[in-house]
């Protein structure tokens, strides 16, 4: 018989329960925004503002790097094997929820048509940045890159840039996830990538 006793009795228990679980839920969203801001905390400061001119000649900005994944990379067209390498590294293909960028520390020399002829040889994920001088250097202060070219190097000249050689991945907020270095291979770039992305959609419930 389902007297008053036991109807008071069963209302109070699906109240607690109600409750339980509401603070149970509470409890695993706090430990996820925990732990989505430990993943953050100690992390380098790479990155910031630019806005630089694509190999389409297009306007392309930091903005543009937001909502994917993305591998920046800084180099020259005229640099004879490593760029090359690192450029073959961040041409995998991810899919349009990745896009890999090439900002060039050789303004003088890589101007647009020139950046359109070299990624021509690459993955057409690639999309190749240029500045002046003084866009370039603070790009390169933002993403901590050392490069060689002097502010008066002429465009006719026969020279080699010195560089720091690092691959960048920067995800969908644009922050700073991984440095790789030039003795990084291929696969254990794809393995990082992979594993960074699961991490990120199952911290933050959403995919790219």
């Amino acid at each position: 018989v389902f007297t008053p006793k036991a109807a008071a009795l069963f209302v109070a228990t699906g109240i607690g329960l109600y409750y339980y679980f509401q603070h149970e839920k509470q409890k695993l969203l706090e430990q996820k925004q925990k732990k989505l801001e430990s993943r953050t905390v100690g992390r380098a400061h790479v990155g910031g503002p630019f806005t630089l001119t694509s190999h389409e000649d297009k306007p392309f900005s930091d903005k543009d790097l937001l909502g994917k994944w993305n591998f920046v990379y800084f180099g020259f067209t005229n640099c004879p094997d490593i760029c090359p390498a690192e450029l073959d590294k961040i041409g995998a293909e991810y899919g349009n929820i990745f896009q890999s960028v090439f900002i060039s520390v050789d303004p003088a020399r890589d101007t647009v048509l020139q950046m359109k002829r070299y990624l021509a040889d690459f993955h057409p994920c690639i999309i190749g940045l240029r500045g002046d001088y003084a866009t370039t250097k603070n790009v390169c202060k933002a993403y901590r890159v050392y490069f060689s070219t002097p502010p008066d190097a002429d465009p006719k000249g026969d020279y080699l840039v010195d560089h720091s050689i690092y691959v960048y991945l920067m995800d969908p907020k644009g922050q700073f996830v991984e440095a790789f270095g030039q003795s990084t291979t291929s696969e254990e770039v794809v393995e990082r990538v992979k594993k960074e992305i699961a991490e990120y959609e199952q911290e933050t419930g959403r995919k790219v």
